[in-house]
């Protein structure tokens, strides 16, 4: 795992073998984040990152002037090793909590201006998890939602689908409020 940029670019981690999580591969994660800086000011945004996983994502904001990241982590190895890495890095701008994703979407009583959803790809929820956050009303007026799925989820008949991007075997589908007409 290595940052891509940022205040953080170049530092590699080494995520210990027992840790239960599939990171976002350095190609996606680069490709992904050179598209929102064309969209995004990070320094500007409260980011909330479902599945935490490595907090690969999480430090990738982090390192480019993030300063409000939510990370939601179950899995205690996991957990446990992002607080490391956070704790490394002297990183104020992630709270990282040990929760479950989905019980949290469940009874969330804030908005994002961006949310990041990587759940395990055979998580029977994951095809809910837009929903979720729309009838939760979880994203700010101009709020992005991501969510990274197999090739088998197609969400382009979603009402807030706006966008796919595919690199490699990940998968991106972005979503946003719908302009009212």
């Amino acid at each position: 795992m290595r940052i891509i940029s940022g205040i953080y670019k170049g530092r590699h981690f080494s995520p210990p073998k027992n840790l239960k999580a599939r990171p976002t591969t350095d190609v996606a994660k680069e490709g992904l984040f050179d598209i929102l800086s064309h969209r995004i000011d990070f320094e500007e945004i409260s980011v909330l990152d479902l599945f935490g996983g490595t907090g690969s994502i999480s430090l990738e904001f982090a390192s480019r002037g993030c300063n409000k990241i939510t990370l939601l982590e179950l899995n205690s190895i996991n957990y446990a090793y992002i607080k490391k890495i956070i704790a490394e890095l002297d990183v104020k701008s992630i709270n990282a909590f040990k929760t479950d994703s989905f019980r949290f979407l469940k009874t969330c009583k804030q908005s994002f201006d961006l949310i990041f959803a990587d759940p395990p790809y055979d998580h029977k929820e994951l095809k809910n998890i837009p929903d979720m956050v729309f009838e939760r009303e979880l994203l700010s007026a101009e709020g992005i939602l991501i969510l990274e799925h197999p090739k088998e989820f197609d969400f382009s008949k979603h009402p807030h689908f706006y966008e796919h991007r595919k690199y490699g075997h990940v998968n991106f589908s972005f979503f946003k409020i719908a302009p009212e007409i």
